[in-house]
């Protein structure tokens, strides 16, 4: 499968697909291009999908305008390019406005292709003005909108039995330890436009393996025991790969869909190891497997109603997923519905699934510092809501700045309001502090009790650590150089006083490119902050490690295979939800 590679290193280039509103007069249109849609927002959302164009069943046959096989298949790439990030494959709308043939055959071709021309105030970027689409492309897209939307394949157990692997059975494993790493400070470090990982030795700075996976990795999760690394890609691949071999590598590999995000393990006492759950974007499902070998045990849809209209959705995607502490249970986000579900992994034959009604457009999200509480982002709802895991019930949906994106967020001290948990944001510059401990300092938990202001919009990451005292958030999707390429820091003793920037990119020395610099990440001593400065897929990229105390340049790891590096994971502070 080829999928366009589109990376952070095409700036100003990664759009948001369509948002299909009311249209206004095309002299709206002319005088506020783009209007609404931040820069920022364009390039998070732009992302291509990773379902495959050639595997849809394409339904030109249709009413729509006439167009011809090729024709339907360049609109179809574009679209899955640029717009099912943001509208879903199936056009039902997502965090974008439905784009069904009832809407757009009603409005015609004419009216479409000024609309994406020129945009709208209310968010539709300017397409053809930008520059970003030629006035064929144009035509192509307004005329494509108006058939049937291809339909995706179904992916069940057959299919996933179909691309499971365990390339070393749990028997042939090790029966200890066989190498001499430091396992709880090794890296994984997503090497993302390479279609690889990086396991990296975080005492010696040095590359343990280089392991091939799938499409674009997502994000890495261990096991309880920290022995077993899951790794994800957008194409819906799963590695597992085995840290005890006497060089980590691949053991196991699935695929779960063709488009995914998540994955996580069963965390609870007496299950540690046991499971692994995943969950994709397309088909709307999780899946829970046996940890050691990724045998996919049980498929669930998450089609269904949405929490606020009340209305089906045909494709409402799994979003984050995290393992509680206190039940035998993974926490699922489905985004489009704004449903939290609790999944109860006890019996498997039996399974018990709790549904907790909370915001659409469910994002990422984070364990508080007692790891009791998940807080996690309903992005485009501009707001976090807050479950109890222990009594498995929504608390509170907190109002906070628009589009809130907090990865798992930062857990710390606050002088004056106690334990807080924090998110940065796409929309804008600030930093949202919420309280989180109802015990000791009930008149502040679950409110935003300080707002920051940061660099800008553009936030995928925020850090800190127990034993710090520096709060770190990055700003890689800001249009500004000055921003995306370095990363601000406050004093979390002190966050009254001004942030202090860090040229992370200019310590790389990588030469030319974007060189966005995205996620700290801390070792697990605490006293170290790993950076990624994300290059372009032909230029030299790097890995930027801050002494956290003074923050100084501590090191900077440069390698030819550290390519497009992005996300870094660190084995203890994962295992552990230590951020």
């Amino acid at each position: 499968m080829k999928i366009p590679t589109t990376t952070l290193a095409r700036t100003g280039r990664l759009a948001t697909a369509l948002i299909f509103l009311v249209l206004p007069p095309a002299t709206t249109w002319a005088q506020k291009p783009g209007h609404g849609t931040s820069e920022s927002e364009k390039r998070y959302e732009g992302a291509p999908s990773g379902v495959d164009p050639g595997a849809t069943k394409d339904m030109i046959a249709t009413e729509g305008p006439a167009m011809t096989k090729a024709e339907f298949a360049e609109a179809k790439q574009i679209f899955f390019e640029r717009c099912a990030g943001c509208h879903g494959v199936l056009r039902k709308g997502a965090t974008g406005k439905p784009l069904t043939t009832d809407i757009t055959r009603q409005r015609g071709t004419v009216a479409l292709k000024a609309f994406i021309t020129y945009g709208s105030p209310a968010g539709m970027p300017n397409w053809g003005t930008s520059g970003d689409l030629t006035e064929s492309q144009i035509d192509l897209m307004a005329r494509y909108l108006q058939h049937e939307p291809p339909q995706p394949p179904e992916w069940g157990k057959a299919e996933m039995e179909g691309t499971w692997k365990v390339l070393v059975p749990p028997e042939k494993r090790p029966g200890k330890k066989l190498n001499d790493y430091n396992i709880d400070n090794i890296f994984s470090v997503t090497l993302r436009d390479a279609g690889q990982v990086a396991l990296i030795d975080g005492d010696t700075k040095k590359i343990i393996n280089v392991v091939n996976t799938g499409y674009a990795v997502h994000i890495s999760r261990l096991s309880a025991s920290g022995r077993y690394l899951y790794v994800i890609g957008r194409d819906a691949k799963i590695n597992l790969i085995d840290l005890w071999m006497k060089t980590p590598d691949t053991v196991a590999t699935i695929k779960i869909g063709m488009e995914a995000r998540s994955v996580e393990t069963s965390k609870y006492k007496g299950y540690e190891d046991r499971y692994a759950i995943a969950g994709s974007y397309w088909p709307p499902q999780y899946v829970i497997m046996n940890g050691d070998t990724l045998e996919p045990k049980q498929i669930v849809s998450t089609r269904g109603m949405t929490v606020d209209t009340q209305e089906f959705h045909p494709e409402p995607r799994v979003a984050a997923i995290v393992a509680s502490h206190e039940h035998p249970e993974f926490i699922v986000n489905v985004k489009e519905t704004g449903k939290i579900l609790l999944v109860n992994y006890e019996d498997l034959n039996n399974l018990s699934v709790t549904t907790i009604p909370a915001a659409r457009y469910l994002h990422d999200g984070g364990w508080d510092a007692s790891h009791r509480y998940f807080l996690t982002a309903a992005n485009k709802s501009d707001k976090v809501a807050v479950v109890d895991s222990k009594k498995r019930k929504l608390v509170a949906l907190v109002d906070v700045s628009k589009i809130p994106h907090p990865g798992r967020g930062a857990n710390f001290i606050h002088s004056k309001y106690g334990p807080v948990w924090a998110t940065s944001a796409l929309g804008n510059d600030h930093i949202t502090l919420i309280g989180t401990d109802p015990k000791e300092h009930p008149q502040s938990a679950w409110k935003v009790v300080q707002t920051l202001q940061g660099q800008g919009g553009g936030s995928l990451f925020i850090k800190t650590h127990p034993k710090s005292r520096n709060l770190w958030v990055d700003t890689p999707l800001n249009p500004d150089p000055g921003a995306s390429q370095s990363v601000a820091v406050f004093d979390i003793r002190h966050l009254d006083k001004a942030f202090t920037v860090l040229p992370i990119a200019q310590w790389a020395d990588v030469g030319d490119g974007p060189k966005r610099v995205v996620q700290p990440e801390y070792n697990k001593a605490g006293d170290e902050v790993w950076f990624s400065v994300w290059n372009g897929k032909t230029q030299e990229s790097a890995l930027v490690v801050v002494d956290d105390k003074s923050r100084k340049l501590k090191r900077v790891i440069k390698d030819a295979r550290l390519v497009t590096p992005t996300g870094k994971f660190n084995v203890y502070n994962t295992v552990h939800d230590i951020y």
